[in-house]
């Protein structure tokens, strides 16, 4: 099983309703991309004060790494990528393989 971790810290002159919209449109990639087998998120509230400005966190799984990689060629996430990417300070992903 494929973890793929995603954290998001937007720019920080963007409008909540516009952070929104964004949560949204990861979340509803879940249901648009059948290689998606799990999928969850929610924002920060790590008392540690080690975020590093990352507000929103995405933890998807995959059952292969082929499946991870049909999902970032997918049609829908690339759309994704070029919608979420004007509205972001900073992302970070990180995949790891669960065994």
């Amino acid at each position: 099983m494929i973890r793929h971790l995603v954290l998001f810290r937007f720019r920080p002159d963007l409008p909540a309703t516009q952070v929104d919209e964004a949560v949204a449109a990861f979340r509803a990639l879940q249901w648009a991309i059948d290689a998606v087998k799990a999928f969850e998120d929610g924002t920060n509230v790590s008392p540690e004060g080690l975020a590093r400005g990352y507000t929103h966190a995405f933890l998807l799984a995959f059952e292969t790494a082929a499946a991870r990689d049909a999902y970032l060629e997918h049609p829908a996430h690339k759309a994704f990528v070029a919608f979420i990417q004007p509205l972001l300070h900073e992302a970070l992903v990180f995949d790891w393989n669960r065994t």
